[in-house]
């Protein structure tokens, strides 16, 4: 039987280490306790707050309701075709140490994907990427408890509605379902992708014949690690603004004053922005105020080193934004989720 703790401290399950209070907490192992924890919330008349690794997530302030941390572990190879591996992992399992159980096996296709923060379940939600590779490009179903029916439901690739950084998780059944394990189609034979410009500048001291899936994903981790800080020791979220996506035309015309701008081509006639370049731009980059900070390394990166509270990062991310806009004309969107 799950027990559930009152006015739960949640910091150490959330990467920014928000010392925030939620008015109950449970951890559940098994899909029973889920369902125990969902009918609990019910009968309390609760709102929920489902975590994992707590790695995109913004705690605004105390949370009037039941935090929810996800612990379903498991992973096993499920089938296989002429082509490809399907691995399913349970939710609660950690997204890095899935990559390199899949790398162990030589299961193929993770291997960008290294080194980010979080769990499995949440991977589907934010549509996760990195380094050229998105979870759409590798995924092949996932399994959910619909909160209103209890039911377990399975959702294809077309019913996830993937789209960058975005899932129909995080917009039309936002808090309808609660993930409990996610299939990858995984390939047999060597499939490296090396297109991003710091992998193949990383990359370029090898010879192709030493370029393999592990090489490929060593090398992602030491670029992370040098970009990025460790959440263990600064707190942070990872990329706190998506990339905006604006039109080839809107380009242009930033062109003429910012000849250096960093943009990444896409279809239709759109390219992809490189946020953390605009913020640097701007002048964010090292900036501290508050006890929150944008990393001297990456602007893209907000952290928390005095573990404030998720309204103090919040406000700080309103300033960036205002002074991008009206540098650039450009709107950036949060990624992480904000709760409450």
């Amino acid at each position: 039987m799950s027990l559930y703790l009152p006015f739960f401290n949640l910091q150490n399950y959330n990467t920014l280490a928000s010392p925030v209070v939620a008015q109950f907490f449970v951890s559940v192992k098994t899909e029973t306790e889920l369902l125990d924890a969902i009918q609990f919330a019910r009968e309390q008349q609760l709102p929920l707050l489902v975590l994992g690794g707590g790695s995109n997530v913004v705690l605004r302030d105390d949370f009037p309701g039941l935090a929810l941390h996800i612990h379903l572990l498991g992973k096993k190879l499920v089938s296989e075709d002429e082509n490809f591996f399907y691995v399913k992992a349970a939710a609660g399992e950690n997204w890095h140490e899935f990559v390199q159980y899949c790398l162990d096996y030589h299961y193929w296709g993770l291997e960008n994907l290294s080194l980010i923060p979080g769990s499995v379940g949440a991977a589907p939600i934010q549509n996760i990427g990195a380094y050229g590779v998105e979870l759409q490009d590798v995924f092949s179903e996932l399994t959910a408890i619909d909160v209103q029916s209890g039911l377990s439901v399975t959702f294809t690739k077309d019913s996830c509605q993937f789209n960058y950084r975005d899932s129909v998780f995080k917009d039309a059944l936002k808090d309808k379902y609660i993930i409990t394990s996610v299939t990858f189609q995984l390939h047999k034979k060597e499939e490296l992708k090396l297109q991003y410009p710091a992998l193949q500048n990383s990359l370029a001291q090898y010879s192709p014949i030493e370029i393999s899936p592990t090489l490929v994903s060593d090398v992602v981790c030491e670029i992370r690690r040098r970009k990025l800080p460790d959440p263990q020791k600064i707190p942070n979220v990872g990329s706190f603004f998506k990339n905006p996506v604006i039109s080839e035309i809107k380009l242009l015309s930033l062109q003429q004053l910012y000849p250096t701008i960093v943009f990444y081509p896409l279809a239709n006639r759109q390219v992809k922005l490189a946020a953390g370049w605009l913020i640097d731009c701007a002048g964010w980059k090292g900036y501290s105020d508050g006890g929150v900070a944008v990393h001297s390394e990456q602007a893209l990166v907000l952290t928390n080193p005095n573990k404030r509270k998720g309204d103090v990062i919040l406000a700080l991310a309103q300033k960036i934004e205002e002074s991008v806009f009206n540098l650039f004309g450009v709107h950036l969107e949060l990624e992480p989720r904000v709760y409450p």
